[in-house]
Protein backbone atom coordinates (compact mmCIF):
# COMPACT_ATOMS: atom_id res chain seq x y z
CA UNK A 1 0.00 0.00 0.00
CA UNK A 2 2.94 2.48 0.84
CA UNK A 3 4.16 1.97 -2.52
CA UNK A 4 1.35 3.57 -4.06
CA UNK A 5 0.72 5.66 -1.91
CA UNK A 6 4.52 7.24 -2.26
CA UNK A 7 3.85 7.16 -5.81
CA UNK A 8 0.89 9.20 -5.82
CA UNK A 9 2.40 11.52 -3.59
CA UNK A 10 5.46 11.64 -5.79
CA UNK A 11 4.68 10.82 -9.09
CA UNK A 12 7.42 10.25 -12.19
CA UNK A 13 6.09 12.78 -15.02
CA UNK A 14 5.50 9.38 -17.31
CA UNK A 15 5.15 6.50 -16.41
CA UNK A 16 4.49 2.93 -18.39
CA UNK A 17 2.94 -0.27 -17.10
CA UNK A 18 4.62 -3.56 -17.67
CA UNK A 19 2.64 -6.74 -16.30
CA UNK A 20 2.50 -5.59 -12.62
CA UNK A 21 5.76 -3.05 -12.63
CA UNK A 22 5.95 0.97 -13.26
CA UNK A 23 8.60 2.81 -15.20
CA UNK A 24 9.05 5.85 -14.56
CA UNK A 25 10.89 8.29 -16.50
CA UNK A 26 11.02 12.27 -15.29
CA UNK A 27 14.28 13.20 -16.77
CA UNK A 28 16.51 12.05 -14.31
CA UNK A 29 15.03 14.01 -11.02
CA UNK A 30 15.09 11.61 -8.43
CA UNK A 31 15.57 7.80 -8.01
CA UNK A 32 12.20 7.25 -7.25
CA UNK A 33 10.72 8.98 -10.07
CA UNK A 34 13.27 7.51 -12.21
CA UNK A 35 13.10 3.81 -11.64
CA UNK A 36 11.36 0.43 -12.25
CA UNK A 37 9.10 -0.39 -9.20
CA UNK A 38 7.68 -4.08 -9.44
CA UNK A 39 4.15 -3.42 -7.84
CA UNK A 40 2.55 -6.55 -8.42
CA UNK A 41 3.69 -10.50 -9.26
CA UNK A 42 4.69 -11.04 -12.48
CA UNK A 43 3.29 -13.04 -15.08
CA UNK A 44 6.12 -12.93 -17.66
CA UNK A 45 10.13 -14.58 -16.74
CA UNK A 46 11.38 -12.22 -15.24
CA UNK A 47 14.67 -12.58 -17.27
CA UNK A 48 12.91 -11.60 -20.08
CA UNK A 49 11.31 -8.75 -18.23
CA UNK A 50 14.70 -7.46 -16.99
CA UNK A 51 16.08 -6.93 -20.21
CA UNK A 52 13.23 -5.45 -21.85
CA UNK A 53 13.42 -2.82 -18.88
CA UNK A 54 16.80 -1.93 -19.46
CA UNK A 55 16.18 -1.54 -23.02
CA UNK A 56 13.26 0.62 -22.61
CA UNK A 57 15.60 3.12 -20.37
CA UNK A 58 18.56 2.57 -23.17
CA UNK A 59 16.06 4.13 -25.71
CA UNK A 60 15.75 7.16 -23.98
CA UNK A 61 19.66 7.57 -23.28
CA UNK A 62 19.75 6.61 -19.58
CA UNK A 63 20.48 3.49 -17.36
CA UNK A 64 17.99 1.42 -15.76
CA UNK A 65 17.68 1.14 -12.30
CA UNK A 66 15.25 -0.94 -10.03
CA UNK A 67 13.81 -0.03 -6.71
CA UNK A 68 13.04 -3.31 -4.73
CA UNK A 69 10.87 -3.30 -2.00
CA UNK A 70 11.83 -6.11 1.15
CA UNK A 71 8.33 -7.48 0.77
CA UNK A 72 8.64 -7.32 -3.12
CA UNK A 73 6.10 -9.52 -5.29
CA UNK A 74 8.61 -11.01 -7.24
CA UNK A 75 10.96 -12.64 -4.70
CA UNK A 76 14.14 -13.83 -7.08
CA UNK A 77 14.02 -10.07 -8.78
CA UNK A 78 17.36 -8.89 -6.35
CA UNK A 79 19.15 -11.97 -6.90
CA UNK A 80 18.79 -11.78 -10.43
CA UNK A 81 19.94 -8.26 -10.65
CA UNK A 82 22.92 -8.77 -8.11
CA UNK A 83 23.61 -12.45 -10.65
CA UNK A 84 24.11 -9.46 -13.60
CA UNK A 85 25.76 -6.87 -11.41
CA UNK A 86 23.26 -4.27 -10.68
CA UNK A 87 24.71 -2.20 -7.60
CA UNK A 88 23.09 -2.25 -4.93
CA UNK A 89 22.37 1.31 -3.47
CA UNK A 90 20.43 3.79 -0.91
CA UNK A 91 19.35 0.91 1.80
CA UNK A 92 15.83 3.17 2.98
CA UNK A 93 13.81 2.58 5.39
CA UNK A 94 10.32 3.10 5.40
CA UNK A 95 8.25 3.99 9.04
CA UNK A 96 4.93 4.97 9.82
CA UNK A 97 3.39 6.48 13.05
CA UNK A 98 0.08 6.20 15.02
CA UNK A 99 -1.15 9.73 14.98
CA UNK A 100 -3.59 9.45 17.66
CA UNK A 101 0.06 8.98 19.91
CA UNK A 102 2.04 11.64 18.56
CA UNK A 103 1.73 15.45 19.87
CA UNK A 104 1.10 17.61 17.65
CA UNK A 105 1.07 21.20 17.08
CA UNK A 106 1.86 24.13 14.34
CA UNK A 107 4.10 26.24 16.03
CA UNK A 108 5.84 29.00 14.08
CA UNK A 109 5.12 26.78 10.58
CA UNK A 110 4.07 28.32 7.41
CA UNK A 111 1.93 25.38 5.35
CA UNK A 112 0.49 26.89 1.91
CA UNK A 113 -1.31 24.59 -0.54
CA UNK A 114 0.50 25.68 -3.50
CA UNK A 115 3.92 25.96 -4.56
CA UNK A 116 5.38 28.82 -4.63
CA UNK A 117 8.37 30.70 -5.83
CA UNK A 118 10.21 31.30 -2.46
CA UNK A 119 9.25 27.73 -1.56
CA UNK A 120 10.96 26.55 -4.76
CA UNK A 121 13.59 28.62 -4.33
CA UNK A 122 14.52 27.77 -0.67
CA UNK A 123 14.15 23.99 -1.78
CA UNK A 124 16.38 24.35 -4.56
CA UNK A 125 19.27 26.31 -2.25
CA UNK A 126 19.21 24.03 0.90
CA UNK A 127 19.18 21.17 -1.51
CA UNK A 128 21.69 21.82 -3.95
CA UNK A 129 19.46 20.82 -6.69
CA UNK A 130 21.07 21.58 -10.18
CA UNK A 131 19.50 24.05 -12.47
CA UNK A 132 19.42 21.35 -15.27
CA UNK A 133 16.78 19.45 -13.13
CA UNK A 134 14.88 22.42 -11.92
CA UNK A 135 12.21 22.30 -14.45
CA UNK A 136 11.60 18.42 -13.87
CA UNK A 137 11.54 19.28 -10.31
CA UNK A 138 8.98 22.14 -10.44
CA UNK A 139 6.66 19.91 -13.19
CA UNK A 140 6.37 16.59 -10.75
CA UNK A 141 5.74 18.83 -7.48
CA UNK A 142 2.71 20.43 -9.61
CA UNK A 143 1.40 16.98 -10.34
CA UNK A 144 0.73 16.25 -7.04
CA UNK A 145 -2.97 14.83 -6.64
CA UNK A 146 -3.91 14.05 -3.58
CA UNK A 147 -4.21 16.72 -0.91
CA UNK A 148 -0.80 18.39 0.29
CA UNK A 149 0.77 21.02 1.69
CA UNK A 150 4.19 23.05 1.44
CA UNK A 151 5.39 23.96 4.91
CA UNK A 152 8.11 26.43 5.82
CA UNK A 153 10.36 28.38 8.44
CA UNK A 154 11.27 31.35 8.05
CA UNK A 155 13.95 33.10 10.37
CA UNK A 156 14.99 36.99 9.39
CA UNK A 157 12.94 36.89 6.28
CA UNK A 158 14.29 33.46 4.98
CA UNK A 159 13.60 30.22 4.44
CA UNK A 160 15.60 27.89 7.07
CA UNK A 161 13.55 24.89 7.12
CA UNK A 162 10.89 22.94 4.62
CA UNK A 163 9.08 20.03 3.95
CA UNK A 164 6.22 18.17 1.74
CA UNK A 165 3.29 16.41 3.51
CA UNK A 166 0.71 14.63 1.09
CA UNK A 167 -2.71 12.63 2.71
CA UNK A 168 -4.37 10.03 0.82
CA UNK A 169 -6.62 7.52 2.24
CA UNK A 170 -5.78 7.27 6.55
CA UNK A 171 -2.26 8.33 5.56
CA UNK A 172 -0.57 11.59 5.73
CA UNK A 173 2.70 10.93 3.96
CA UNK A 174 6.16 13.04 4.47
CA UNK A 175 8.71 14.31 1.89
CA UNK A 176 12.03 15.91 1.90
CA UNK A 177 12.44 17.32 5.09
CA UNK A 178 15.30 20.05 4.68
CA UNK A 179 16.68 22.46 7.04
CA UNK A 180 19.46 24.45 6.90
CA UNK A 181 22.68 22.78 7.91
CA UNK A 182 23.46 25.95 10.16
CA UNK A 183 20.38 25.55 12.38
CA UNK A 184 20.40 21.96 12.52
CA UNK A 185 20.01 20.56 16.44
CA UNK A 186 17.52 23.49 17.01
CA UNK A 187 14.41 21.65 17.01
CA UNK A 188 13.02 23.13 13.07
CA UNK A 189 12.71 19.64 11.94
CA UNK A 190 10.78 18.18 15.04
CA UNK A 191 8.47 21.44 14.13
CA UNK A 192 7.73 20.92 10.35
CA UNK A 193 7.27 17.51 11.01
CA UNK A 194 4.60 18.23 13.59
CA UNK A 195 2.97 20.66 11.72
CA UNK A 196 2.31 18.55 8.99
CA UNK A 197 1.30 15.69 10.74
CA UNK A 198 -1.04 17.71 12.80
CA UNK A 199 -2.51 18.98 9.23
CA UNK A 200 -2.65 14.99 8.03
CA UNK A 201 -4.96 14.41 11.06
CA UNK A 202 -7.18 17.49 10.74
CA UNK A 203 -7.74 16.02 7.15
CA UNK A 204 -8.67 12.76 8.03
CA UNK A 205 -5.24 10.94 8.51
CA UNK A 206 -4.88 8.40 11.15
CA UNK A 207 -1.40 7.36 10.81
CA UNK A 208 1.87 8.91 8.94
CA UNK A 209 4.61 7.19 6.93
CA UNK A 210 7.97 8.77 5.42
CA UNK A 211 10.94 7.18 3.59
CA UNK A 212 14.55 7.61 5.19
CA UNK A 213 18.16 6.57 4.69
CA UNK A 214 19.16 3.76 6.76
CA UNK A 215 22.35 5.50 7.10
CA UNK A 216 20.84 9.27 8.41
CA UNK A 217 21.51 8.88 11.86
CA UNK A 218 20.01 12.29 12.73
CA UNK A 219 16.82 11.67 10.88
CA UNK A 220 15.91 8.46 12.31
CA UNK A 221 16.70 10.12 15.80
CA UNK A 222 14.28 12.63 14.54
CA UNK A 223 11.77 10.19 13.28
CA UNK A 224 11.70 8.27 16.36
CA UNK A 225 11.03 11.06 18.64
CA UNK A 226 7.76 11.68 16.60
CA UNK A 227 7.32 8.02 17.03
CA UNK A 228 8.06 6.58 14.02
CA UNK A 229 9.17 2.50 13.65
CA UNK A 230 10.06 0.81 10.70
CA UNK A 231 7.67 -1.20 8.72
CA UNK A 232 9.67 -1.89 5.70
CA UNK A 233 12.72 -1.11 3.61
CA UNK A 234 13.78 -0.43 0.24
CA UNK A 235 16.80 -0.01 -1.75
CA UNK A 236 17.63 0.33 -5.55
CA UNK A 237 19.84 -1.93 -8.29
CA UNK A 238 21.36 0.20 -10.93
CA UNK A 239 22.74 -0.96 -14.04
CA UNK A 240 26.40 -2.06 -14.11
CA UNK A 241 27.56 0.61 -16.15
CA UNK A 242 25.38 3.03 -13.90
CA UNK A 243 27.30 5.21 -11.30
CA UNK A 244 26.15 4.74 -7.57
Amino acid sequence: MFEELTLNAWPPLETQLFDGWLLGYSDGYTRRANSVQPLYASTLPLADKIEWCKAAYVARGVSVTFKIPSGCADQALDGLLGERGYELAALTSVQTCDLSSVALADGDVVLSASLEDLWFEAFNRLTATPASLQSAERRLLAKIGPPHRFASVVRDGDIVALGLGVQERDYVGLFDIVVDARLRNQGLGRRLCSALLAWGAASGARGGYLGVMRDNAPALHLYAGLGFSEAYTYWYRYAPTSPA
